[in-house]
């Protein structure tokens, strides 16, 4: 099995560090961003498998990342997580799946680890499943 890059995107230095070392620890590789623009040079040059990203941000927001990365034809199929406050686990858990217009995944903070992990494998392993499954 071929080892899959994710790109964690947050301007929290604890937040890339626990985040990159459980994912890391479940046998994904990992490279770090600690903004916005740093995010989109990296997804163009590793092109990773997938993206999380943290939505507040201070130099430029998630969602202009996001958006950014979709312009691009080298980055425009990369799945995205959005790690965010702006929900809350229960509206997250409420059964109801919060996507933006591109389809990226929002996942509420503080999220549950393995759920998150779950979420990575499914969008990394069925791309073409993803509007459908989550």
């Amino acid at each position: 099995m071929d080892k899959k890059d994710i790109l964690i995107v947050d301007d929290e230095p604890d937040t890339l560090l626990i985040l990159g070392k459980a994912i890391a620890a479940r046998g994904y590789s990992v490279a770090t961003a600690k903004n916005g623009s740093d995010a989109i040079l990296l997804a163009k040059s590793v092109h990773p498998n997938l993206i999380i990203l943290d939505i507040l941000m201070p130099d430029m927001d998630g969602a202009e990342v996001a958006a950014r990365l979709k312009e691009d034809s080298q980055t425009k199929d990369i799945p995205v997580i959005f790690l965010t406050c702006l929900i809350t686990r229960k509206e997250e858990g409420s059964g109801k799946r919060y996507h933006d217009a591109a389809d990226h995944l929002f996942v509420a903070k503080p999220y549950d680890m393995e759920e998150l992990i779950s979420h990575i494998a499914v969008l990394i392993s069925k791309p073409a499943l993803v509007k459908n499954s989550i």
